[in-house]
């Protein structure tokens, strides 16, 4: 198994550098793991490393998956049949600008839950969700004949809280279920004091200034192996921001600085792939930043999984170092399907009985109080006064549409300078509906724990009003029936498209503004085309049909296209 002796990694007790990239299995669909694993070997990497994410195994208390996307064991079990080696980093907590940094939103409806601490109530969630996901592992270290070197305890714990007693706990639960395997904590140079356990291996996160990195861990654990687990290359994008990019030569000559020092290295990210569906995080500093869906990171591969000028650049480095493999030769190809027309449309507020699930209560509840995850959440009470009503919308999470009477009246943003606002109800009577969409939770930081939705009730016109419906909108399940008579929107356009071979292109959302694609009922993630970066939506090819395939775009503000385009080009700027 992997050891570590006189400040180097030994595996078999021979000396031994990872060289590794990051793959997330949950952001590139199982059809195309082999593909990408492929590549990552040709490059000359003997390693690959993944997070795994607790929302995704455990998205309902109890209910667990390992199906699909989130089946962690087939992705393992690629990575071996290609003589790979594994690290694993199935933490509670991954950050990784996923939803919530990978803890189940269901945690907060425990109100005095403590996250990432020693909080018992946390705790024993924590050992139950490993009670079952851990022991799927222990067939698969390298002792026993797998591929699985090492696994990591947390994330970049010393960059959020202190409690040493919890990261020892975490320990105990490897030692509990038989992984007798190689342990790390990994960090940012500045926190590894408070997120490091004395007798588990520090590793380093960082893009740049190896020197001062190395010379910090030198300080702190004496003799300690070189290894960045977390080597930055690129970085993420979110919305109304630009995309940002890395030059190859840069990182290039980073890489090179850390194979002078014989460093161990894992490549973040050696394909980044996609935020399907709603599992998109946040940060949440000065203003919130909402993820975009592409996680192209700039990597090594792109999102869809082409070679780029970098992956190129870090090859030709490598190979005055080690004996580099032959090129990867890709069987994947990328079309242009053309237009697809969407013939109908339904206004989202004529579906809420088939898509919707309602709750009643005496005030607004948040999201998680009604078990909700993601999506949207549609609040209703009555309004009995008439004239200007002012309120303060900070207690709207994340944005939302206002309707007073059917009628659209204002769009509340979170991220808006002005919060008091002011409602013109002309009758005696009214009805107030307010459509709140969560764009998704903080996966970094302080703001971790906020919840979604209206966290509290409207203090408007000086006072509380009770007696709400709300309608849980997961979009699990989507319309059937087109037919209706309210014209507002969110809406729904649905249009068929056939095809004769499985390709991946992409969908140009052009005229629309903002919303969701659904493939088939797979969701493809979200769009915003009003502010960008993203543009497009990546469609991988497995995810087509041979023959019809249905396409349903939930567009939230307004549309002037009836068509798409499924286009070859992506486009993320």
């Amino acid at each position: 198994m992997l050891t570590t002796k006189d400040g180097q990694f030994f595996l078999d007790n021979k000396a031994f550098q990872i060289l590794s990239g990051g793959i997330h299995y949950f952001r590139v669909v199982p059809e195309y793991w082999e593909d990408r694993l492929q590549k990552l070997k040709a490059l000359g990497l003997n390693t690959v490393e993944t997070y795994i994410p607790w929302n995704l195994h455990e998205p309902k208390k109890g209910t667990f998956d390992f199906s699909g996307l989130a089946d962690i064991e087939k992705f393992i079990e690629t990575a071996h049949q290609l003589n790979l080696y594994v690290i694993l980093r199935p933490a509670p907590y991954i950050c990784a600008e996923w939803e919530m940094g990978g803890l189940p939103s269901w945690l907060l409806k425990e109100k005095d839950i403590v996250l990432r601490s020693s909080h018992p109530g946390y705790l024993q969630h924590v050992e139950e969700y490993y009670n079952v996901l851990l022991p799927k592992f222990k067939k698969y270290l390298y002792q026993n004949g797998g591929p699985v070197i090492a696994m990591q305890i947390e994330n970049e714990y010393g960059a959020y809280g202190n409690d040493l007693n919890y990261l020892e706990f975490i320990k105990k639960q490897y030692e509990n279920h038989g992984l007798d395997t190689f342990l790390f904590t990994s960090d940012g140079p500045e926190f590894i004091e408070q997120g490091s356990l004395p007798d588990v291996t520090t590793t380093l996160n960082f893009g740049s200034k190896v020197e001062s990195a190395f010379a910090k861990l030198e300080s702190y654990k004496p003799n300690s192996p070189k290894m960045v687990a977390e080597f930055w290359i690129g970085w993420f994008d979110y919305w109304s921001g630009k995309h940002h990019t890395r030059d190859a030569q840069d990182a290039a000559d980073v890489f090179r600085e850390l194979m002078e020092r014989n460093s161990s290295v894992n490549f973040y990210m050696f394909q980044g792939g996609t935020n399907f569906g709603f599992m998109n995080g946040a940060n949440h500093y000065d203003i919130y930043y909402p993820t975009i869906t592409s996680y192209d990171y700039d990597s090594l591969l792109t999102e869809n999984g082409e070679i780029t000028e970098k992956y190129t650049k870090v090859k030709e480095f490598l190979s005055d170092y080690i004996e580099t493999p032959d090129d990867y030769v890709s069987k994947i190809v990328t079309k242009n399907y053309g237009e697809v027309k969407l013939q109908e449309s339904v206004s989202l507020f004529d579906t809420l009985s088939s898509i919707g699930r309602k709750v009643e209560h005496v005030a607004p509840l948040k999201m998680e109080e009604i078990d909700q995850s993601y999506g949207y959440i549609l609040y209703k009470t009555t309004i009995n006064r008439k004239g200007e009503l002012t309120f303060n919308a900070d207690a709207i999470q994340d944005r939302a549409f206002i309707y007073i009477n059917g009628v659209y009246v204002d769009t509340v943003y979170k991220n808006d300078k002005q919060m008091e606002k002011t409602l013109h109800f002309p009758h005696e009577e009214n009805v107030l509906e307010i459509f709140v969409e969560n764009m998704g939770r903080a996966n970094y930081g302080e703001h971790l724990s906020d919840p979604k939705g209206l966290v509290k009730n409207l203090w408007l016109g000086n006072q509380y009003w009770f007696n709400w419906e709300m309608y849980a909108i997961e979009l699990d399940s989507l319309p059937n029936d087109y037919t209706g008579n309210d014209t507002r929107y969110p809406q729904f356009f649905r249009g068929n498209v056939t095809v004769e071979e499985q390709a991946d292109t992409f969908v140009d959302l052009e005229g629309f503004t903002k919303g969701n694609v659904f493939v088939n009922g797979f969701n493809l993630g979200r769009y915003w085309n009003a502010v960008g970066p993203q543009r497009i939506l990546y469609l991988p090819g497995p995810l087509l049909n041979k023959g019809d395939n249905e396409i349903i775009i939930l567009e939230l503000e307004h549309t002037a296209s009836n068509s798409i385009q499924l286009t070859s080009e992506p486009k993320l700027s």
